[in-house]
């Protein structure tokens, strides 16, 4: 697949808070290395938080706590925005996968 070199950007509203650069697709995954901005340390416990409910085994907690990221982040792609993003940041990596369609309820 072409995404390996690309640029993915994490946004909440008009604000940066970091780059994904590309090095690894392993459909329907993404993974790169993240680059923060300042404006990251803001948000980051979000992260922190819903990969830790995740690797917990902790589901409901982890939609629960996923929600204030989806509804308040963007992902970016070199396209556009996507409609729907499942991310994870952690130890200066991104790994994610999205969708031109927001996900269906399952």
């Amino acid at each position: 697949m072409g995404f390996e070199g690309e640029v993915w950007r994490l946004m909440q509203q008009e604000e940066l808070l970091g780059d994904i650069m590309i090095d690894d697709a392993d459909f329907p995954w993404l993974n790169g290395r993240f680059v923060p901005t300042p404006a990251f340390g803001e948000v980051k416990s979000w992260f922190d938080e819903s990969l830790a409910l995740m690797e917990a085994e902790e589901y409901e907690r982890f939609d629960e706590s996923y929600d204030r990221i989806a509804n308040a982040l963007s992902l970016v792609a070199p396209s556009g925005p996507v409609a729907e993003f499942l991310l994870h940041i952690a130890d200066g990596r991104a790994w994610f996968r999205w969708s031109d369609e927001p996900f269906g309820d399952a």
